[in-house]
């Protein structure tokens, strides 16, 4: 019976607080992130580690004292696999899936080892990030690799590089984007915000898909919302550092539509499960930002999570990677345009 081991990879997030600093410091000594050559890089991650270790203490105790996101990526896990197993036909073989985080534990170094043991006919990579950026998903697979390689991982493998369009991702959006619209129109004609973590601006102009994926989401989602002249905009949040970033900024677009006098429905567009950048970013310090700038209403759809469309739609793209070895889209092929030329797809 063939056995296929799934990853998804995600972010990670300190489980304690004295694991906030490592965290830190194994994010911003990534290449991906940082890209100097070391030593460089590695005095630049110690240098920022050092300054940010205190705020993201207190961010991390606003959420009890650690990330959610372990805890949630697994629950995803667990739906995704059992979801998986349910559908597959009789002599199918049967999928166990693995959670892998890029910054803090579970690494890939500890699961590449873990699915060695269970000994897999196919590995299927699977990110939790929907729209493809090299500062996310490249980074991803690229530790990946270098671990599976090391410890002697031979099964095929296919990777998912993204599926920012995929009609099911699209539709599971637009379930819970509604709830939250009509109780924000019970105060005005709300303007939607879709809030995705931005990137510094040369990192896009280097041909990084990720906005134009972000992009593709949005346009997707309106589409399917099917609301006469929806108000909406697309914007950007977690700056880090002295670069210019991609825009326009949360900020600027909650202070715009103070001045407009909209209530607003903040949709966690990139985020497929809560962490900082949603439980505190868009829950409380944006919140706090909104009624300052005098908007009538704040709400904020919840990520993904275990919502089952989404759900849905990670099996059938585990059961379309397995088909063939490589990466590809949701779509199986390239699908970003060809001046995109980070796009891994062959």
């Amino acid at each position: 019976m063939t056995k296929t081991a799934v990853i998804l990879f995600n972010l990670g997030g300190s489980d304690e607080p004295k694991a906030v600093k490592p965290f830190l410091f194994n994010l911003f000594r990534d290449p991906a992130i940082i890209t100097l050559p070391n030593p460089l890089r590695w005095i630049i991650a110690k240098l920022i580690t050092l300054r940010r270790t205190g705020k993201a203490k207190a961010i991390y105790q606003q959420m009890g004292g650690k990330s959610p996101i372990l805890n949630l990526t697994l629950a995803q896990a667990d739906a995704l696999e059992q979801k998986l197993n349910r559908s597959r036909k009789d002599g199918a073989g049967e999928y166990k899936v693995f959670v892998s985080m890029r910054y803090w534990h579970p690494m890939s170094k500890a699961v590449v080892k873990n699915v060695k043991n269970y000994d897999p006919g196919r590995v299927v990579l699977l990110p939790l990030y929907p729209q493809f950026s090299t500062a996310t998903t490249a980074s991803s697979f690229a530790d990946w690799k270098k671990n599976a390689e090391s410890a002697g991982l031979k099964a095929p493998t296919s990777r998912v590089c993204c599926y920012a369009a995929d009609l099911g991702f699209i539709a599971a959006h637009v379930k819970l984007i509604k709830d939250s619209y009509w109780k924000a129109s019970e105060q005005g004609k709300p303007r939607v915000l879709f809030s995705a973590h931005g990137l510094p601006e040369k990192t896009i102009a280097g041909g990084d898909p990720y906005q134009w994926q972000v992009e593709k989401t949005v346009a997707g989602i309106v589409q399917i919302m099917a609301v006469d002249e929806l108000d909406y905009a697309i914007c950007y949040q977690s700056r880090v550092g002295p670069l210019k970033w991609i825009g326009p900024s949360i900020d600027d677009e909650i202070a715009r539509a103070g001045k407009d006098g909209v209530p607003v429905v903040v949709v966690p567009v990139a985020f497929v499960s809560e962490h900082s950048e949603t439980l505190v970013e868009l829950d409380i310090e944006y919140r706090r930002l909104a009624e300052k700038r005098g908007v009538p209403a704040y709400w904020r759809t919840p990520a993904l999570g275990i919502e089952p469309l989404f759900i849905e739609t990670l099996a059938d793209l585990c059961l379309k990677a397995q088909q063939e070895e490589g990466t590809a889209s949701f779509n199986g092929g390239r699908y970003c345009s060809r001046g995109l030329n980070k796009c891994p797809c062959v």
